[in-house]
């Protein structure tokens, strides 16, 4: 027996083709979406208008319009010969402010001209029983030991142009029983400006000077601010 239903349905197929091709517009979900190729929709219902256009009701599927602006191409460049710039009315000029000169730059430091010395004096070692750490811009230099003879040292290398930190520190090193506590015996530390000659170290100008007794007890740290020059 003959099968009506597929014969209808391959003539509604064959028929539809020729009017899809002389369709006005298509329309899914009542949005147009003319240009749209490679689309399959399941379970929709396809309409032909009275003016070929072709409505497609899918329900699952949406559509939208995107408008997308063209970036403007840069205008050609203008040949044209620009105005001559217009006259300055003296008077305006006289009360326009004047540019603001330029910042100095800040002069470069200089060179150290002076020799600087660090110099201890004890009444007699070891009474005093303070050692003290000797820092030149936060930096260890040297630890100045109670019981050795007296220290001179040149720290010019050390020093930088300028302005210079300098930190001495004191720590009493008594385990027991004080070897001294009268205060006539000294440990003192002298860093200035100086010369050398003939063996000998002159501290023409003294700029820090530092001291612990043998009566003091306690830890000590003092800083100082030494300008080279």
């Amino acid at each position: 027996m003959p099968r009506p239903s597929a014969r209808i349905a391959i003539t509604l197929a064959a028929s539809l083709v020729p009017m899809l091709a002389l369709a006005g517009s298509v329309f899914l979900n009542g949005v147009k979406i003319d240009g749209v190729t490679n689309t399959r929709f399941e379970k929709a219902t396809v309409r032909i208008d009275a003016e070929g256009n072709v409505h497609i009701d899918a329900p699952g599927y949406a559509a939208r319009v995107t408008t997308v602006t063209p970036t403007p191409s840069p205008p050609p460049p203008s040949t044209a010969t620009p105005p001559a710039a217009a006259p300055v009315d003296a008077g305006v000029a006289a009360q326009a402010p004047a540019p603001a000169a330029p910042a100095a730059s800040a002069a470069a430091p200089g060179r150290i001209t002076q020799r600087y010395w660090l110099v201890t004096e004890q009444t007699t070692p070891g009474m005093t029983e303070f050692d003290i750490d000797v820092y030149v811009n936060s930096r260890w230099l040297r630890r100045l030991r109670n019981n050795e003879d007296q220290v001179v040292v040149d720290i010019t290398s050390q020093l930088r142009p300028g302005a210079n930190a300098v930190t001495l520190i004191a720590r009493k090193q008594s385990a027991g029983s004080r070897r001294s506590t009268s205060p006539g015996n000294v440990f003192k530390v002298i860093i200035g400006e100086g010369n050398e000659g003939g063996g000998n170290v002159m501290i023409d100008t003294p700029l820090i000077r530092f001291q612990k007794t043998a009566a003091d007890s306690q830890d000590a740290t003092e800083e100082f601010t030494l300008t080279t020059r």
